[in-house]
């Protein structure tokens, strides 16, 4: 299941880790390791809703672009009026 890690294997670092660590400190540090996972998917949203709103603005927004002959008929009108 573990890969190459038996059962016994597992057993021993998880008896390792509670002499280590105590058992006083494991469930803050658990704690601690929950609050920074929810933080991390918190921010991930956050970015995801900021990314989409910034392509509606984008998509809000149509380009005027001219057409070159009314471009060209108005330096002409302008051209002929000096």
């Amino acid at each position: 299941m573990f890969g190459r890690f038996g059962w016994a294997e597992i057993l021993v670092i998880v008896v390792l880790v509670l002499i280590l660590f105590g058992h006083n400190k494991i469930p803050g540090m658990m704690k601690n390791l929950a609050d920074g996972i929810n933080i991390f998917k918190k921010e991930l949203k956050d970015t995801k809703v900021k990314q989409e709103k910034e392509s509606e603005k984008k998509v809000e927004k149509p380009v005027k672009t001219k057409n070159k002959k009314t471009v060209a008929k108005k330096k002409a009108t302008k051209v002929s009026k000096k």
